[in-house]
C-alpha cells in the first residue's frame, strides 16, 4: 500500500477524531438524544447521531485525499446511496421511524446502488452443481443481502463501544482477505474499506465505556450499509467460498439476529418486537459488567474473523467440516446463554442425554464386572476353608 495512503488513512482517523465533539453539540441541539428507559442501559441523555462524523470523516478522504484511487461511476453510486441512508438514521434518531418506514429507507439506499453503482450478486457457483445465472432475481437477492447485513448491525448497538468495535474487527478482516486472498476483489474497494476502518478508530474513543456519544441509527445504519456493499463487492460472480466468508466474520451480528427472529417467532411475537434477550444482555444477565460484555464480544469476534481466514486456504470438504462444527458451536454456546429462552435447549439436552446413557451402561457394566468379581473371591475363600 502506498505511502500517500496511509497517511490519508492517519489523516480520516484525526478528522473523524476532531469532528466527533461538534456532531455531540449537534446531536443535543436537534434533539437527537437516546433517553434513559427500562430498555435502554444508559444512565442519563446520550447524543447519538455520532455516525455523522464517521460519515463525514469517510467521504472527506474518498472526495478529496484518495479521489484518485476510486472510479467515478461506482463512487458516485455508492455516495448516492450512503446519502438515503445517512437521512434514514439522522431522522430515526432525531424522531424515531417505525420499523417498515426504517426498511423503507435501507431498501431504496440498496436499490440505489444496484442501479446506479452496479453493485449486486448476478450468480453462485455451488459445489459439484457449477455456476447459477440469478437473471433477474439478482435485485431481491441483493436488496434482502443488503436489508439483513444492515439490520444486524443495528441490533448489535446496544451497549457502548459495541458496535463500533466489531464493525472495526469485521472491516480489517474483511480489507485483510480481500487484499491477500481473494484476488477478484478490487483494489479501491480495500481502499475504501480501511478508510473506514480509519473513520471508525477516529469516533471509538468517544464512544466506548464510558461513552459520551452513541453511533445512534445514523452510524449503525450506515456502517451496516457500507459492510454490505463492501462484502457484494467480491461477491458479484459468488463461489460457496466468497459467500462464507462475509457471513462468518459477520457472525456476531448475524447470529444475534437469526436467533432474535428465531426467539421472537416461537414466543408469538413480532419480529420486530424489542427486547432484552440479545447476545449483550443475556451476557450482563449472567453477571458481566458492561465493560467485560464489551470486550467478550470482541472476543468471540475475533474467533470469528480467524476462522474466517481459514476458508481461503482450505479444501471444499474442509470448508463443509469447518462450517458444520461452527454452527454446533454456535448453537451449544447459544443454548447455553439462553439466547432463545432458557428451557429451549435442545442440542444440550441431547448431548446430556447421550452423557446419561453411555454413563448409564459404564456403571451397570463397572457394577457387573465388580460384583463377579467379589462372588470369585468369595468362592475362593469358601474353598480354601474346606
Amino acid at each position: 500500500m502506498r505511502f500517500e495512503i496511509i497517511v490519508s488513512l492517519f489523516a480520516t482517523m484525526i478528522i473523524s477524531a476532531i469532528l466527533t465533539p461538534f456532531v455531540r453539540r449537534i446531536s443535543f441541539k436537534v434533539g437527537a438524544i437516546d433517553k434513559p428507559t427500562a430498555r435502554r442501559v444508559n444512565k442519563v441523555p446520550m447524543p447519538t447521531m455520532g455516525g455523522l462524523a464517521i460519515f463525514i470523516a469517510f467521504n472527506f478522504s474518498l472526495f478529496f485525499l484518495l479521489r484518485n484511487q476510486i472510479p467515478n461511476p461506482q463512487f458516485y453510486g455508492i455516495f448516492f446511496g450512503e446519502c438515503i441512508i445517512l437521512v434514514t438514521g439522522i431522522i430515526d434518531d432525531i424522531f424515531e421511524l417505525r420499523p417498515i418506514q426504517k426498511m423503507i429507507g435501507i431498501l431504496l439506499a440498496a436499490l440505489a446502488v444496484y442501479l446506479f453503482a452496479n453493485v449486486r450478486m448476478t450468480t453462485l457457483t455451488f459445489p459439484f452443481i457449477g455456476i447459477v445465472n440469478f437473471g433477474w432475481f439478482s435485485l431481491p437477492i441483493t436488496l434482502l443481502w443488503i436489508a439483513a447485513i444492515t439490520n444486524a448491525i443495528n441490533l448489535l448497538d446496544g451497549l457502548d463501544g459495541l458496535a463500533t468495535g466489531v464493525t472495526i474487527i469485521a472491516l480489517f478482516t474483511t480489507g485483510f482477505t480481500g487484499l491477500f486472498f481473494l484476488p477478484s476483489t478490487n483494489i479501491y474497494i480495500v481502499i475504501m474499506i480501511f478508510t473506514l476502518v480509519a473513520a471508525e478508530i477516529g469516533f471509538l474513543p468517544y464512544n466506548f465505556f464510558p461513552a459520551r456519544i452513541y453511533l445512534g441509527d445514523t452510524g449503525a445504519l450506515f456502517i451496516g450499509f457500507m459492510i454490505s456493499i463492501f462484502s457484494l463487492s467480491g461477491l458479484k460472480n459468488a463461489t460457496f467460498i466468497t459467500i462464507l466468508i462475509p457471513v462468518m466474520i459477520l457472525g456476531v451480528p448475524l447470529t444475534d439476529t437469526v436467533y432474535a427472529i428465531l426467539r421472537r417467532l416461537l414466543n408469538k411475537e413480532s419480529i420486530s418486537h424489542a427486547d432484552k434477550r440479545h447476545l449483550h444482555h443475556r451476557l450482563m444477565q449472567m453477571g458481566l459488567t458492561h465493560r467485560q460484555t464489551v470486550l467478550v464480544i470482541y472476543g468471540i469476534s475475533l474467533i470469528f474473523s480467524f476462522i474466517a481466514l481459514l476458508y481461503p486456504v482450505s479444501t471444499l470438504w474442509g470448508s463443509v467440516l469447518l462450517t458444520i462444527g461452527i454452527l454446533i458451536g454456535i448453537e451449544i454456546f447459544v443454548e447455553a446463554i439462553g439466547l432463545v429462552g432458557e428451557n429451549r435447549t435442545p442440542m444440550l439436552n441431547w448431548i446430556r442425554k447421550l452423557v446419561r446413557s453411555n454413563t448409564s451402561k459404564v456403571d451397570s457394566n463397572e457394577f457387573k464386572e465388580e460384583n463377579t468379581l467379589k462372588d470369585e473371591v468369595r468362592t475362593r475363600s469358601e474353598r480354601h476353608k474346606k
